[in-house]
């Protein structure tokens, strides 16, 4: 067994991205020049990582999920199928005299999502928005602002419904407390966010 990436064939990864130990590229996917993807990532049939993304270890971009530049994902991140972190505030392919639009006409913004987070299928981060650490965007969300760690939104927009614990299930109220029912960790809940109770 070997620690090299695996490249499908039909994957149009550039020459200049640096692709992470054991990490698997599938069928057409594209990576760009500039980008960097870490060790032990699952890259998925036709998912799109543009120009200078950094993902993290240990991450999985499913089947066409698109992660435009500058997205930076921490470790163990999850983007779910046809998901989508956008780059522009303020999209437009002509400018107002008809010309049509280049790199030197906007000015990209980018999403970022903390290690552990959880992307549904056919959500949307729109840029510029932070995902914290553990949250949960549930399928077809519109991130529009800012989701604290262990969040779990939902909706368009979307809105905190409850909170999630680092195994990914909702957690439970328990007086007080905020609790895992798989793997028992404990959360407190102060000023509308979450700290683990050790």
């Amino acid at each position: 067994m070997t620690d090299d990436p695996v490249i499908q064939p039909s994957a149009d990864v550039s020459d200049l991205a640096a692709i992470g130990v054991r990490t698997r590229v599938w069928h057409l996917a594209q990576v760009r020049e500039g980008a960097q993807i870490g060790a032990d990532c699952n890259i998925g049939r036709g998912a799109y990582v543009g120009p200078e993304v950094v993902i993290g270890n240990s991450c999985k971009l499913q089947n066409y999920a698109l992660v435009y530049e500058p997205a930076r994902l921490g470790d163990g991140v999850f983007i779910g199928p046809a998901a989508v972190l956008t780059n522009d505030e303020y999209p437009r392919a002509a400018n107002p005299d008809g010309t049509p639009k280049g790199t030197d006409d906007w000015h990209a913004v980018g999403v970022t999502v903390e290690a552990g987070a959880s992307i549904g299928a056919r959500a949307v981060c729109v840029a510029p928005v932070t995902i914290g650490a553990w949250a949960l965007v549930a399928a077809g969300a519109v991130v529009t602002k800012d989701v604290v760690p262990h969040a779990l939104v939902v909706g368009v927009p979307a809105r905190r419904i409850g909170w999630v614990g680092t195994a990914g299930h909702p957690l439970e109220a328990e007086g007080d407390d905020w609790v895992c029912p798989v793997s028992g960790e404990r959360y407190r809940e102060t000023d509308g966010t979450l700290s683990a109770i050790v």
